[in-house]
């Protein structure tokens, strides 16, 4: 596990964060894993080793306290707790094998050169959404899996969810792509939480605006392609959050997109923000998809579902996502689609290793590098568009195949 912060441990300045997430998530998915005999070894690997002191005491306390058969105190650390190590995920891979895995959860920026890392050793791959910001690194990224055979993917379990997976089978059948609109916020109280990253090595639409992105294009893989871009924002409130950080509040980015089928043109409105009010949810999501011949509407963040307790807030929870709560004094978020986009690599992993699959086989079935890279380069395009004032910017390709991934991006001509 690459990464300390709240994803993997709950852990942010120094306590446990203020979010649905206080558990930490792929640190106990990984222990939950190890428990039932998927994974052997654990190590977890962040840059300053001086908080991990505080950090095992805190996963004591929210997983070995909490969980039967949890056991936090097992997963070794790099760098030692006296050193302060920005590149020790170098001694971490050299300490692990060809074969076995890394995930990576840190700052965006930071993505390709762990990933790279880890790729050279052998490792197989899983990196937190977007993999990485530009197109030139994802395409080496993918050239570097493919020469050394390893499995690389990006974490983007959305594509677990039920109903997500029941839309995607639905949409594929409602004709050429029309239109779509994605909205998904975080509140404002995270940008404390992403004070050490937030507007200076990644923005809002990289960071929320890629889990969309990536389920559209997989909804229309070899039926449509984005071909170009403009992007949009709202500033005001971060800035000042973040103490003269220079970063958007909200993102909207409207892309292009060719259908193969008939050669008309569709549209996608994907908005992200992080300045939303703490309300019952810690991050509203909702889309609205619409082909020639249907459309799906889904409201992510309300399953129905309403919990109010005396000393907490009203909240609709998802458990379909993310179950802390214990049952009968055990973790029980195995069936979670936060737990399954975890378990979906490492079982993928097990059979690529033992010889059953080839790494190419999971192209249809995970968001393997070699299948995700429009997401990148519509991420990048809106980047671009948004530092040219709003100039749109056309995705290139190599040939009219409907396999075809970007190489390139330019300003659009008019």
């Amino acid at each position: 596990m690459v990464g300390t912060g709240e994803y993997v441990t709950g852990f942010v300045g120094g306590k446990g964060a203020d979010s649905d997430k206080s558990t930490g998530v792929l640190g106990l998915v990984c222990l939950d894993l190890r428990s039932r005999g998927k994974i052997e070894r654990l190590g977890m690997v962040g840059v300053n080793g001086k908080k991990f002191p505080a950090l095992r005491s805190h996963m004591q306390k929210v997983l070995g306290e909490v969980y039967d058969g949890i056991d936090p105190s097992i997963i070794e650390t790099w760098p030692a707790d006296n050193v302060v190590k920005p590149d020790a995920f170098r001694d971490a891979a050299a300490a692990f094998q060809p074969g076995d895995l890394a995930i990576i959860f840190t700052p965006d920026d930071t993505h390709f050169d762990i990933a790279m890392a880890c790729i050279e050793r052998g490792m197989h791959v899983m990196i937190t959404k977007p993999p990485v910001k530009t197109l030139k690194e994802h395409l080496a990224l993918m050239e570097a899996a493919k020469r050394k055979n390893v499995l690389c993917v990006a974490e983007l379990h959305k594509r677990f969810d039920p109903i997500y997976q029941d839309a995607r089978d639905r949409i594929r059948k409602m004709g050429p792509f029309s239109y779509y609109w994605a909205y998904m916020s975080q509140p404002k109280h995270q940008l404390e939480t992403f004070k050490a990253w937030a507007g200076k090595s990644s923005d809002i639409s990289y960071y929320l605006n890629s889990h969309h992105i990536d389920y559209h294009e997989w909804c229309l893989h070899g039926k449509a392609r984005p071909v170009r871009v403009t992007a949009h924002a709202s500033t005001g409130v971060a800035k000042k959050k973040l103490d003269g950080v220079e970063t958007e509040d909200s993102i909207t980015l409207v892309v292009d997109w060719k259908n193969f089928e008939d050669g008309s043109v569709g549209h996608g409105v994907y908005t992200s923000s992080w300045i939303a009010p703490k309300a019952d949810v810690h991050s509203q999501q909702r889309w609205f998809y619409m082909g020639q011949e249907g459309e799906v509407t889904v409201d992510q963040a309300h399953r129905g579902y309403t919990v109010a307790q005396d000393g907490a807030s009203f909240a609709s929870p998802n458990p379909l996502f993310w179950k802390p709560t214990p049952s009968g004094g055990k973790f029980a978020g195995q069936r979670t689609y936060g737990y399954i986009s975890f378990e979906a690599f490492v079982d993928a992993v097990a059979e690529v290793n033992s010889g059953k699959k080839k790494v190419s086989d999971f192209d249809g079935t995970l968001p393997t590098i070699s299948t995700i890279v429009g997401t990148t380069a519509i991420l990048e395009a809106g980047r671009l568009s948004l530092d040219a004032g709003g100039k749109p910017f056309e995705l290139v390709y190599p040939s009219d195949d409907i396999y075809a991934v970007p190489s390139g991006m330019r300003p659009a001509q008019f």
